[in-house]
């Protein structure tokens, strides 16, 4: 790519410079400190995790493409904008949420905002307009994406049953398990493509940013990197499985599994990038041109001296922030240890003969009960965990806490939706869930949250009532609530749990305003 080679005369650079690049150097630097667990959070998952490890080369790419432009900058004057300032006290308000609500991907992609908004505010909207893109490049340094595991998966196991019938392998699926003639196969999340279509999609932005000049082309060559990697894994599932089909299961059934998808991903990748630069277009030449820099004012203030103001007043916005998070949490309440016990429930009596030995794979809660409710020989199980004083190891809202687990070798999930129903006389949305277990059996699980008097099945809701109840001083006490009961018909399962429901509504509401109640 073609792009100015010429470097900036020291009359066509303004003076501004030499005082403006150390004072946005530590902005950033004072940022980062004041919001070292959150960023250092960031570099633990790069160096954990394998889909994200990529972030850790992020930061130096960003730099290397503003320094490709350095000569296209360095012309322009900087000078700071106190508007810049306010995006980031906006994006530091998001960090709070972020914090408060304990969502590491909201707090992160917050303190990234900070760093992206304080350039402008230190060097100016002309400086950031020109570097926008590495800028914003910084954007996938942030661990996210988990959230696409579970329709993945489906779209996977989907496109494979699909795949398998159309070459005349006879296969059975049930949810995201497949069984054809040599044995039987499981879509989990290693099987979900999420780290192809992560690290496609960060490098094929890249790619299309240094190959084309128009916007048309690159946003077109952004949308096929994200399409490529999604069918390119439903081939690789197909793939795999037939290997193993056609093999006797001696091939990709271990560690060839996985290096026979590393190895298709990377064709795949490379035949995308060689197909994409045929349309390639070079950038034109631009020759820096010297721009006036003298008596640049800002709201009457110099250039120079309104550079080191907007850094300062960044710094100090950016403090209050952390400083608002410690105030908030200086507001825990007592640490709850038990539920507090449930009414009778009409017509519904306790037993001891279980359901099932199983139980919802939810971790770190505060307090938790599991309990069979038994009327004219139909059972009814209820299971709640309740939790106080969330943090990032302790909540109640993660991809961690789950009905089952992909890798159990007991229990699987076939299905799942959501319903209405009513609940102590108010109509509440729920998550629907099927699950297989021992011996074929089924059973029906309903799940939702209870989120300090409130009710809902969403995450996201769920997330923004607890920040919300914090923010009002109201605490973070949250429960999830979950009822189970056995399908051997259809239909059975959903009858038992409507009347189980309706009868103890208002039992357990009670019983988890009682627990809140202990602060």
């Amino acid at each position: 790519m073609n792009h100015a080679a010429a470097s900036p005369t020291l009359s066509s650079t303004s003076p501004a410079w030499r005082i403006a690049v150390p004072t946005l150097a530590l902005t950033l630097l004072m940022i980062l400190a004041l919001f070292r667990e959150t960023a250092l959070d960031m570099a633990a998952i790069w160096g954990r995790s394998d889909t994200y490890a990529h972030g850790m080369i992020v930061p130096p790419i960003t730099l290397w493409l503003i320094w490709r432009v350095r000569s296209r900058i360095a012309v322009l004057a900087p000078r700071g904008s106190f508007l810049a300032v306010l995006l980031l006290a906006g994006a530091g308000f998001g960090w709070l949420l972020g914090e408060l609500a304990a969502v590491n991907a909201l707090s992160q992609f917050a303190l990234t905002a900070m760093l992206i908004f304080a350039v402008p505010a230190v060097l100016g909207w002309t400086v950031a307009r020109r570097i926008a893109f590495p800028l914003f490049f910084l954007l996938f340094a942030v661990p996210f994406g988990d959230f696409t595991q579970p329709k993945l998966m489906e779209w996977t196991a989907h496109a494979t049953v699909f795949g398998l019938r159309l070459t005349g392998v006879p296969v059975f699926s049930e949810g995201q398990n497949l069984v054809i003639p040599s044995g039987s196969w499981s879509v989990v999340e290693a099987c979900s493509g999420v780290r192809y279509l992560i690290a496609s999609v960060t490098v094929g932005t890249l790619f299309a940013y240094l190959t084309y000049s128009s916007l048309k082309r690159r946003l077109l060559f952004v949308g096929v990197s994200i399409i490529v990697p999604i069918i390119a894994n439903w081939l690789r599932a197909y793939m795999i499985v037939m290997l193993g089909h056609l093999s006797g299961n001696r091939l990709a059934v271990g560690v060839d599994h996985l290096i026979y998808g590393w190895v298709f991903f990377g064709v795949v990748i490379l035949a995308m990038f060689w197909i994409g630069a045929r349309w390639r277009e070079d950038e034109p030449d631009v020759v820096p041109t010297s721009l006036s820099t003298s008596g640049v004012t800002v709201g009457g203030m110099p250039a120079v001296a309104s550079v080191v103001v907007a850094a300062v007043v960044t710094v100090l916005v950016a403090a209050l922030w952390p400083l608002a998070q410690r105030q908030i949490d200086q507001q825990t309440a007592q640490p709850v240890s038990q539920i507090s016990p449930l009414g009778p429930i009409v017509g519904w009596h306790e037993t001891r003969e279980g359901l099932y030995d199983w139980s919802p794979r939810f971790e770190n809660y505060a307090a938790s009960k599991q309990v069979i409710h038994q009327k004219d020989g139909q059972q009814a199980g209820l299971f709640v965990a309740y939790y106080r004083n969330q943090d990032q190891q302790h909540k109640l809202v993660t991809s961690s806490n789950v009905l089952v687990t992909s890798d159990d070798r007991v229990w699987s999930r076939i299905g799942g939706g959501t319903r209405e129903i009513s609940f102590n006389q108010q109509p509440v949305k729920i998550r629907t869930t099927s699950l297989r277990g021992p011996g074929s059996t089924q059973m029906v699980v309903w799940q939702w949250y209870w989120i300090n008097g409130r009710w809902t099945s969403s995450d996201v809701l769920a997330k923004a009532y607890t920040a919300f109840s914090r923010l009002t001083g109201r605490g973070d006490d949250s429960a999830v609530i979950i009822l189970y009961a056995r399908q051997t018909q259809p239909g059975e399962a959903e009858a038992i749990l409507a009347a189980f429901a309706d009868a103890a509504g208002e039992v357990i509401e009670t019983a988890l305003r009682q627990t809140a109640d202990l602060r």
